[in-house]
């Protein structure tokens, strides 16, 4: 009798389990490993931004122990450990000098914060970014102690796109004295439209915090002593101190250990064609590591529908993935956005509504919709104009 086919997952993130769960409602045989670098957990990643206002630990937001997961996947989970090298001519690969075998590979190793100025060594714990369950819990852990030693909890927030702004939102909520710097002169500058990243700015000075836009972080420095306030210096001179930092600067696909294997992969992440498969055999990959025609989707319903897909392509159909017009919803409860950029030319954006209630299309050269973005009451229109844009993979 054939041994079962070995398929490997590299990545225990929403994309890693979305696609094992994907996999095991087809497929109960194959022998399934999973690898991860950090505890395994099951978690909803976009739930992190919304938990400190919620008093929510990290253990709370565990949907699932690692336990409870091998069991439900009948899979075996790899916690804590590191795949160091790929050789894709064997198909083999080694977590130290362990070395296993797979059929199948798929690479869903995510992204990594960016960090794009010098931290003193001193100041580096207690400057942080925020990527993971793990990260989320060592955060909280941190803004606890300060807290706990007299400090007002003063968070200092670098980066004024999505992550900064639902955290920015979030951890005001929850109480603490929060400065939100960016060098962009609106919030979410990437997404909305001047006009619109300008009234979620008034929302976000309206539940006290504190915006610095337009200014560069130079570096971040901190004294012996521990308890002593982090310095942020910003490339005006300006001075700030915070208890702690956050980083919310940016991620970067996770590409090394693709190109170490002689995979195609560049800065939109590991390149795979529309069944996710890359440019080596029986290797795959999906999530915020992989770049689909160009396009880098990270977020929730490209996801899922890329686990889908995979799952089918792994069990010997040729599923073409197909992403929509999605757009992205913004965390910020201090006024709801969503948002659907443009991947192509915007020759000018149409700008209705009042007060907080406002629609902006996004027009090319030929008067046709090619993104839009929306902010309070107008959000309701999502769904009729994501069937107006174009789709997200052409």
């Amino acid at each position: 009798m054939r041994d079962p086919r070995t398929l490997v997952i590299i990545g225990t993130g929403m994309a890693g389990i979305g696609l094992a769960r994907a996999l095991r409602a087809r497929d109960e045989d194959s022998r399934l490993i999973l690898i991860s670098q950090d505890s395994g957990h099951d978690y909803s990643k976009p739930l992190l931004s919304t938990a400190f206002a919620k008093g929510m630990t990290a253990e709370a937001l565990s949907r699932q122990a690692p336990v409870a997961l091998v069991d439900e996947l009948n899979a075996e989970l790899r916690t804590h450990q590191r795949v160091t090298v790929i050789d894709t001519a064997s198909r083999q690969l080694w977590l130290g000098e362990e070395c296993l075998h797979y059929d199948e590979l798929v690479l869903a190793v995510g992204a990594a914060p960016h960090r794009p100025f010098p931290v003193e060594a001193a100041a580096a714990s207690r400057v942080m970014s925020i990527n993971d369950l793990d990260d989320y819990a060592a955060f909280s852990a941190a803004l606890t102690t300060a807290c706990e030693q007299g400090e007002a909890g003063h968070v200092v927030i670098v980066g004024a796109g999505l992550v900064g702004c639902e955290y920015a939102n979030d951890l005001s909520a929850a109480g603490h004295s929060v400065t939100l710097v960016a060098p962009e002169e609106t919030p979410l500058d990437g997404l909305l439209p001047q006009a619109l990243g300008q009234r979620l700015g008034k929302a976000l000075d309206g539940i006290g915090l504190k915006r610095l836009q337009g200014e560069m972080v130079e570096s971040i420095t901190t004294h012996a002593d521990v308890t002593a306030p982090i310095a942020v210096h910003l490339q005006s001179g300006q001075q700030l101190s915070g208890s702690l930092v956050l980083l919310a600067t940016g991620l970067a696909p996770r590409i090394r250990l693709a190109q170490e294997a002689g995979l195609s992969a560049g800065g939109d992440g590991i390149r795979v064609d529309r069944h996710l498969a890359t440019s080596q055999p029986h290797v795959w990959a999906l999530g915020d590591c992989a770049s689909v025609e160009g396009v880098n989707a990270m977020y929730v319903q490209p996801l899922q529908m890329a686990a889908r897909t995979l799952a089918a392509n792994l069990c010997g159909e040729r599923s073409v993935l197909d992403w929509k017009a999605w757009p992205v919803l913004v965390k910020t409860p201090a006024l709801p956005v969503v948002a659907y950029p443009p991947r192509t030319a915007v020759a000018r954006w149409e700008i209705s509504g009042e007060g907080d209630d406002l629609e902006a299309r996004a027009l090319d050269k030929n008067e046709r919709l090619i993104g839009y973005a929306l902010t309070g009451a107008a959000v309701r229109r999502k769904v009729e104009l994501a069937r107006q844009a174009p789709p997200l993979l052409g």
